[in-house]
């Protein structure tokens, strides 16, 4: 998998290098350090066009055809996950979905029963869905259940943070009870432990520790990332061991999927995107005529409560709750999504989502739109500048 080119760049061996520092001081009293390096994120580049022999975005073909380093499962589709969200990570997202061939994280919430009735009525959507689970015991009894029951081919770990040694013993129990599944792992953000998880038994790791538009662990925490960075460090570790990354959260548009994949990343993970749409959970409420749907962080006080039935006196809320303007079908997002990400490749000169990430070159730039008129925009949605149908009645 060839790298993605820019002057930031480092190569994953570094951070082996640092790791093995670090623990050489472990017991000993270490000083701080600071990292000069620049770390950058979606924001602070863009993609260099280059010359290309495609006519049209019609010839870009976004299908990808992984094989996995531990379960050698393959798999063929659009490599788009809907987050793990209980607002974006649904059943009913998951069916749209899989008619894109894009895959949906389903969140740890559902029932054993609720898994049964979905994979009897939506069997074609097996190889387009991930359960979801955690690290507690109970957590792992009811993944043995959910994947045992209904034939789940993928699981995706979810902990905030990946760097837990508890977290990777816990990816080297699932690799052992569940040997050809594929296993997603995160989160994480730098290439010592990208590598760590893949050689605990991760097929794939997830990438990101703050970029989320409804998480404030870096507010609360101070710890995290830029994503840019993080993906570029953490695919380069991860493709020198036959694993594969998944950039998750901080893309705000297709522009910003579109460097995540340059950036070799081989899926990308995203939940406000999906945020606010009919398949979407969350409250749907009315305000002033307007509707919106409710939308939050899985670390939010609103989702401890909902689980937990409180905040924990030793922890602290790390996620925001919002109502993101309804926006209606997500097929409508999903064609977006998917014509941004076909724009970027034909500018690119690249016929495939795969040849990406090798036809790439960033440019560090001050600013990335023209926003003096955003103000004015008919629509402020994922369909362009269509007129609403108020403003067609009021022209008649």
């Amino acid at each position: 998998h060839a790298s993605t080119r820019i002057d930031t760049h480092r190569h994953a061996s570094t951070h082996s290098n640092q790791a093995s520092k670090l623990s050489s001081t472990r017991g000993k009293k270490a000083n701080m350090r600071i990292e000069n390096d620049v770390k950058l994120a979606f924001k602070d580049v863009l993609i260099r066009p280059r010359r290309s022999t495609l006519r049209s975005r019609s010839e870009v073909s976004l299908d990808c055809k992984y094989t996995f380093r531990h379960s050698k499962v393959e798999w063929t589709g659009v490599p788009i996950i809907s987050a793990n969200m209980d607002t974006t990570g649904t059943f009913e997202m998951c069916v749209e979905l899989a008619k894109h061939k894009m895959i949906t994280a389903i969140h740890k919430h559902y029932t054993v029963e609720q898994w049964k009735k979905f994979v009897k009525e939506q069997p074609q959507c097996l190889d387009f869905v991930a359960v979801s689970s955690g690290t507690s015991e109970a957590d792992f009894k009811k993944l043995v259940e959910i994947v045992g029951s209904c034939g789940i081919k993928s699981i995706c770990l979810d902990i905030a943070n990946g760097y837990s040694e508890h977290f990777v013993n816990t990816v080297r129990r699932v690799r052992k009870q569940f040997p050809e599944q594929v296993i997603m792992a995160g989160n994480v953000v730098t290439g010592d432990v990208t590598e760590e998880l893949i050689l605990a038994g991760a097929d794939i790791v997830k990438v990101g520790i703050g970029p989320g538009s409804v998480c404030t662990t870096r507010k609360k925490a101070g710890v995290g990332y830029p994503q840019l960075s993080a993906v570029i460090e953490c695919a380069d570790a991860a493709h020198a061991l036959g694993g594969k990354v998944i950039s998750d959260g901080g893309c705000t548009n297709p522009g910003d999927m579109a460097k995540a994949f340059g950036a070799g990343a081989d899926y990308v993970m995203a939940g406000g995107m999906f945020a606010g749409h009919s398949e979407s959970g969350g409250s749907l409420v009315t305000i002033q005529g307007k509707k919106f749907k409710e939308f939050y962080g899985m670390s939010s006080c609103t989702a401890m409560k909902k689980y937990a039935g409180k905040v924990a006196n030793y922890r602290a809320s790390e996620g925001k709750t919002i109502r993101v303007p309804y926006r209606g079908p997500v097929n409508f997002t999903v064609l977006d999504m998917l014509g941004g990400i076909r724009s970027a490749c034909t500018y690119t000169g690249a016929a495939t989502l795969t040849e990406l990430c090798p036809r790439t070159i960033f440019i560090r730039v001050p600013m990335q739109t023209n926003e003096i008129y955003s103000r004015f925009e008919i629509n402020m949605g994922v369909t362009g500048y269509q007129v609403q149908e108020d403003e067609k009645k009021s022209e008649k």
